[in-house]
């Protein structure tokens, strides 16, 4: 496990695992995570990322929010997800659709701060052990004030 950590959001990668923690403009904290190389530049939800994704790869992004959305009702929930379901995901939520790939969005609420988590997996029907990959990073997410 490597442990990244900036702008007070904190995530653990298993080995062979990439990922960054970077600023978006007004303060805000994105998060890229791969089973794969990351590219050098991306966008905010990783798009560039998972047009490149493998079959059997998985891609997780965290994506702050301005925090006068914290506890909104889009953002209700509190905390991530304690866990990731291969039943959670669908090629439906993919914010830009490619075949064989399917995902999954939660918004939530932690430490007074507004996010969604972005989940995309190479597979059109994640079996549990690509949800189990996501699962094992999205559970070590840490958010401070």
């Amino acid at each position: 496990m490597s442990s990244l950590a900036a702008h007070g959001v904190t995530l653990e990668l298993p080995a062979g695992w990439d990922g960054r923690i970077a600023e978006r403009p007004g303060g805000l904290a994105v998060a890229h995570a791969a089973t794969f190389p990351l590219p050098a530049q991306d966008g905010d939800f990783a798009l560039g990322t998972t047009q490149k994704l493998p079959a059997g790869g998985v891609v997780v992004v965290l994506v702050e929010y301005e925090r006068a959305l914290a506890d909104t009702p889009l953002f209700a929930a509190h905390g991530p997800p304690a866990s990731l379901a291969a039943a959670d995901f669908s090629p439906v939520t993919l914010l830009r659709r490619v075949a064989g790939q399917s995902g999954l969005q939660r918004f939530f609420t932690s430490a007074g701060r507004a996010f969604c988590l972005y989940v995309v997996v190479g597979s059109s029907r994640p079996g549990d052990a690509l949800a189990a990959q996501a699962s094992a990073v999205a559970s070590t997410l840490r958010v401070s004030y």
